[in-house]
């Protein structure tokens, strides 16, 4: 990173420190890494919680072949005492630990407040924590979530010139992005909003561009998933196909299972490079796609692999919400239109 990077991700690790995690002096904060996390944007945010006087720790691991919870049987037992006794976690490990039993266990305490930052590199932490007017990005934040939220039983169509075109019923909101992190839970960086469908309602066609299976990567050949309900058919992908035909497998217990998250990005700041699977979907007009089985359902769990699709357009109930990418809504536009990245 060069020296202005290295400035401006230290303006990021104490604001996510001191702002939006509230940490306080004599806080237990353990930040949890793997082999391939970035040591740069580690140590940024350990000096940040040295400043703030919490008792910080860093536990690295090697890296997981699977997130959630298909990592149960490689966690070892002293990580899993390390975040059940601390107030704060940070987690920087990819393929993740969100849904390990480790994790669920650090949860049942109802102490930590944990935040997912995946696989974030240091330039990403700075560009999503100190790339954008952060309070104006939380005002469109709460304004997209709002929108979801109040059309909980509408139709929702969703579409892209690659040739996506999937329609689904909305279900309700099973997660939640607050302003300031002050209370027990796991959260993710902001800047997209996530869509819950009624499993069963979702048909269509899904057009990939890049995936998170086993790993994250662009596709230099595009995955096309048919779905009616259950996921019926992938095709293409080239090499990657036979990938995401064994992540979806592992996930679904065998078979494929069906599209249980939609989400739209609409960070500024936030690139689409094919380095990092949490910044991406954060980018405008990118669209997570989960694949697998709900985690509350049996055999469910933070384990599915995803999909993203880009520069989308979305309609609910038939009024147009995002066109090719962008806010289409005039209050969600507005919003949008008082957002640029910040100069370095």
């Amino acid at each position: 990173m060069s020296g202005s990077d290295d400035t401006r991700l230290a303006v990021a690790a104490s604001f996510i420190v001191r702002e939006f995690l509230r940490v306080k002096p004599g806080e237990q904060l353990v930040i949890t890494a793997d082999t391939a996390s970035d040591p740069v944007a580690v140590q940024a945010l350990l000096e940040a919680a040295k400043v703030q006087k919490a008792r910080a720790a860093v536990i690295t691991i090697p890296q997981l072949p699977f997130q959630g919870a298909l990592a149960d049987p490689f966690v070892a037992e002293p990580l899993a005492a390390a975040v059940k006794s601390c107030d704060v976690w940070l987690d920087i490990t990819f393929p993740y630990l969100a849904g390990s039993k480790v994790h669920a266990d650090a949860m049942a305490q109802k102490r930590v407040r944990c935040l997912m930052f995946h696989d974030l590199d240091g330039a990403g932490i700075a560009r999503l924590f100190a790339g954008v007017d952060f309070e104006k990005l939380f005002d469109l934040q709460e304004a997209v979530d709002g929108v979801v939220n109040r059309s909980t039983g509408k139709t929702c169509r969703v579409t892209n010139a690659a040739g996506t075109d999937v329609s689904f019923t909305i279900g309700r909101p099973a997660t939640k992005k607050i302003r300031r992190i002050d209370q027990p839970g796991t959260y993710t960086p902001p800047g997209s909003a996530v869509i819950y469908p009624e499993i069963d309602t979702v048909r269509g066609t899904v057009v990939v561009d890049a995936a998170f299976h086993e790993y994250f990567t662009l596709l230099r050949s595009q995955i096309r998933m048919s779905v009616q309900g259950r996921i019926q058919e992938i095709s293409g992908g080239g090499t990657e196909l036979k990938v995401m035909d064994r992540a979806l497998k592992r996930a679904g217990g065998g078979k494929y299972g069906s599209i249980i998250h939609f989400s739209h990005g609409f960070h500024p700041a936030a690139r689409f490079h094919g380095g990092s699977f949490i910044e991406s979907i954060r980018a405008c007009g990118n669209d997570a796609i989960g694949l697998g089985i709900p985690w509350w359902e049996p055999g469910g769990g933070e384990n599915h692999p995803d999909a993203v699709v880009t520069m989308q357009s979305m309609w609910i109930d038939g009024q147009q919400i995002v066109r090719e990418g962008a806010l289409a809504l005039p209050e969600l536009a507005a919003l949008e239109a008082k957002l640029e990245p910040l100069a370095a």
